[in-house]
């Protein structure tokens, strides 16, 4: 008798993966998972005045959150602009974006559009090789041509962010030669109104 108590050989024993805290506990690896990063449409009214989208531009580098797009143009309430922000964030970052738009004097409403109409509108500039084939790529994804000119033609199109995304792969074969994109425009769907929160400077 050895004295050894009984149990499995060393090396069948588990081997628990993760790093260890400052208090010395094993932290679960998945616990360690990176946040899940989603794609979110904001919609904000604000006051249509120089400096505004410095200021909401400003706040979102400030605070590093991930911009894939700004759009702003007039609405038609004199004085007011609608502002569309494409975002890609995770859950926190989304409400913190809202909460701190929300502080700023100019903006009037904030929401985050679920279920909205999105657009973008994009030129994309080609060779002209093949006349044809370009014009049928722009047909099919519901384009046409602006200008033509001896070597190259302009397509204009609108559709959403994918969309345009598949048309430029499409053209690629042609020889794109440049791009100019608008960021997406988005409307709340069906009846409900794009923005009807109310201010919050707290």
């Amino acid at each position: 008798m050895t004295g050894e108590l009984p149990g499995p050989a060393p090396e069948e024993r588990p081997h628990p993966s993760g790093r260890r805290n400052e208090q010395g506990i094993r932290i679960d690896p998945e616990a360690e998972a990176e946040p899940e990063v989603r794609r979110e449409v904001l919609s904000a009214l604000v006051d249509h005045e120089p400096g505004v989208l410095a200021e909401v531009s400003g706040l979102f580098a400030r605070r590093q959150f991930n911009i894939e797009s700004l759009t702003v143009g007039p609405t038609m309430t004199g004085g007011l602009a609608r502002m569309t922000i494409v975002v890609e964030e995770t859950d926190p970052g989304v409400e913190q974006a809202k909460r701190q738009l929300r502080k700023l004097v100019p903006v009037h409403a904030v929401r985050e559009l679920e279920a909205a109409t999105e657009r973008e509108l994009a030129l994309i500039k080609v060779g002209d090789d093949d006349p044809a084939g370009v014009a049928a790529v722009a047909e099919m994804y519901g384009g046409e041509a602006v200008e033509a000119g001896p070597e190259v033609v302009t397509v204009e199109l609108t559709g959403t962010e994918a969309e345009i995304d598949a048309a430029v792969e499409a053209f690629e074969r042609f020889g794109v030669r440049e791009v100019a994109r608008t960021g997406t425009a988005a409307l709340a769907g069906g009846t409900e109104f794009t923005a009807h929160e109310t201010h919050n400077n707290e």
